[in-house]
């Protein structure tokens, strides 16, 4: 696990850094629009949760539509480069 770390620190601080600025804009954005600060940092934190999870089906909903099929080849942008 350490070695997955140190491989891959620089994206792993940026995405804590993108993680972080997310949660500070969506709460700043939740507490103009509330003007409760609990509901602020409630909402900030539920929104990445949920948009992880819609991320998530969506990967899989596209994979879904990717996969080769039966009926035809899969049509990919290496494919459609060399037309």
């Amino acid at each position: 696990m350490s070695n997955f770390a140190r491989t891959n620190l620089p994206t792993l601080k940026k995405t804590a850094s993108y993680y972080l600025v997310h949660i500070t804009v969506a709460a700043a954005v939740a507490y103009a629009v509330t003007g409760d600060l609990f509901i602020a940092f409630t909402l900030s934190l539920l929104e990445p949760t949920v948009q992880a999870v819609a991320f998530f089906l969506h990967e899989k909903a596209w994979e879904r539509r990717t996969r080769p099929s039966a009926i035809g080849p899969m049509v990919t942008a290496e494919s459609t480069l060399c037309q």
